[in-house]
């Protein structure tokens, strides 16, 4: 499984960034896909993801009403690609965006820290300033 993630940027407050990770493998459709953010001198935090089993999304209550994440598969089963649209974005959204791909649901949005989660793509930096 690969993870390619890109997006990002610096944007004043209450504007808006779109990420988008492309995921790719063998195995792709039998993992769950998320993005973590992680603050300077912060663990990592669960920020969104999307379900395998019902196919919805799921958002921390940090992001909730803000966020909005999509996802399609450019590339057939192959591959699956989540984009994460973020709106009316606050300096406290400020970190480093990874995207995560877990077989497990538990570790996707629970995980401390995203401990045990089985790929993380390469992180892209989200800045918001006041």
């Amino acid at each position: 499984v690969q993870l390619q993630a890109s997006g990002g940027g610096v944007v004043q407050a209450g504007g808006s960034l779109r990420l988008s990770c492309t995921a790719s493998g063998r195995t792709i459709s039998t993992y769950h896909l998320g993005w973590w953010r992680q603050a300077p001198g912060e663990d990592r935090e669960f920020v969104a993801a999307v379900s395998r089993g019902n196919k919805q999304p799921y958002y921390s209550d940090t992001v909730k009403g803000r966020f909005a994440l999509y996802e399609d598969h450019p590339e057939g089963d192959l591959e699956d690609r989540i984009s994460l649209e973020m709106n009316n974005l606050k300096p406290e959204d400020t970190a480093v965006y990874f995207c995560a791909a877990s077989k497990l649901w538990h570790t996707m949005v629970v995980a401390r820290g995203g401990d045990g989660m089985d790929f993380w793509g390469k992180g892209t930096q989200v800045t918001v300033s006041s």
